[in-house]
């Protein structure tokens, strides 16, 4: 079955990108979305068949353009009843099949990232469309965090997919040039590399000095180029944006070890927080407390935003403990509870 769906994207997408005679508008219309909400993006097959998109004649592919083709986005294809979504658009997409002609898109929980030029193809074999919008998420940067994310192994290990997936399994996003470059202008200052939703490599740099590229060089956002996604290795900068819930530290009776920590949580009816949860707590709702608690991904960390003696005596910061042994009874726990 699997070997069978994966011969159907493939003929949708040979099919799709060979078919010449489609028609197509000219000029792309513009669709508005705000951060974080849900957005439609139209597409429609001009036609008076009668057929529905349930029937496997009718091929539909969503990608998302670039101005360099070789660098566009699948989305999501359909044909028939098989469907498939990609990447960072992995179920947050789907079709809005309000009639039989209807193949608009729709998009959950909008993000900065989604912001771009978006191509529908449709293809029945009798009326074949090209549609082209280009979608614009308003909202400012500053409404989220961008923080440097290094998994637990050691620096630079991480692809550029692996690198999108590590944001999205800490509650974030792979963050955008803009973000991290707001998070530089608001003292972002840090030395690794990581990689950004370009596909460049940079890092932000407000205090030179020799090993961050050097003494003589002035502050700024330090900048590899892009890399090979799938060969080039470095850290990653995510950027999540303002809790749909409540983060908070989970009064226990005695420290626990991570395994104790994930199920006090949940008998709490929460769950064990993210990296992303304490940053944008941290960040965007002041959140401060001087205790270390193990987090999903079995970091422990604690939210300083006063520093003071013996927490955080100069910078207000997500302190990091580290990756201690699992088994350790010697941390708290942060869990989140969402809406």
């Amino acid at each position: 079955m699997k070997m069978m769906s994966l011969l159907c994207f493939t003929l949708i997408t040979m099919t799709l990108a060979g078919s010449q005679a489609m028609s197509t508008n000219a000029t792309p219309v513009k669709i508005f979305a705000e951060l974080g909400a849900n957005v439609t993006l139209p597409c429609r097959l001009i036609s008076d068949d009668t057929m529905f998109f349930g029937n496997t004649g009718i091929r539909v592919k969503w990608t998302k353009v670039q101005d360099d083709e070789s660098l566009n986005e699948d989305v999501l294809v359909s044909m028939g009843f098989h469907r498939r979504t990609f990447g960072s658009f992995e179920d947050r997409t789907f079709l809005q099949e309000a009639d039989k002609d209807d193949a608009s898109m729709i998009i959950t929980d909008v993000s900065m990232d989604d912001t771009g030029r978006y191509r529908c193809e449709i293809f029945s074999g009798m009326d074949d469309v090209v549609q082209e919008m280009i979608l614009e998420v308003e909202g400012d940067s500053t409404d989220g965090v961008v923080f440097p994310y290094s998994p637990s192994v050691s620096r630079y290990t991480l692809t550029f997919e692996r690198a999108e997936q590590v944001c999205l399994d800490q509650g974030a996003t792979i963050a955008s040039h803009d973000q991290l470059l707001e998070a530089w202008k608001g003292g972002l200052d840090w030395c690794n590399a990581g990689w950004l939703s370009d596909g460049t490599v940079q890092y932000p740099i407000t205090k030179p000095r020799a090993p961050c590229g050097g003494s003589n060089n002035g502050p700024g956002l330090r900048n590899y180029g892009r890399r090979n996604k799938k060969v080039d290795q470095f850290d990653v900068f995510c950027y999540a944006t303002a809790l749909k819930g409540r983060f908070y530290w989970l009064v226990q009776p005695k420290r626990l070890t991570f395994d104790e920590a994930v199920q006090a949580c949940l008998d709490d009816g929460a769950e064990i927080a993210k990296v992303g949860h304490i940053f944008a707590a941290w960040k965007l709702e002041a959140y401060d407390r001087c205790d270390a608690g193990w987090l999903a991904d079995g970091s422990v960390r604690y939210p300083i935003f006063r520093p003071r003696k013996n927490c955080s005596p100069t910078e207000a910061a997500v302190r990091f403990v580290g990756f201690p042994d699992k088994t350790q009874k010697l941390y708290g726990v942060y869990c989140y509870k969402s809406n």
